[in-house]
């Protein structure tokens, strides 16, 4: 099995940054596809980006386009998403996943905890 962990959320104003980071343990990542989605309150748990294993191929909820970012280092079993120009809201507990393709239903295999992400006005 793959045990994920995130770590990076915090506090940050409108228009500020973070960088969230998801860290694997148990097996390498190196074949899986790896995905970020978010959960507000009071709200579904909705996409937000993945890359595929290779890193080659990325892609991105409409409403964080241009602003996240995301990434891989297969050697460090890890994935990061770097946020900017934060909003409102993108306030959430953000959740690393991982599955066998870039296929946001394939995304579910494994998840982490998850990180708070709070932006303030």
């Amino acid at each position: 099995q793959v045990q994920l962990v995130e770590s990076g959320g915090g506090l940050v104003q409108a228009g500020g940054s973070l960088r969230l980071s998801c860290a694997a343990s148990g097996r390498s990542i190196s074949t899986y596809a790896m995905g970020w989605f978010r959960q507000a309150p009071g709200k579904e748990r909705e996409f937000v980006a993945v890359v595929s294993w290779s890193g080659v191929i990325t892609y991105y909820a409409d409403s964080v386009k241009g602003r996240f970012t995301i990434s891989r280092d297969n050697s460090k079993n890890t994935v990061s998403l770097q946020m900017n120009s934060l909003k409102p809201e993108d306030t959430a507990v953000y959740y690393c996943a991982a599955g066998q393709t870039t296929r946001v239903a394939d995304l579910g295999d494994y998840w982490g905890q998850g990180t708070q992400v709070t932006v303030s006005s």
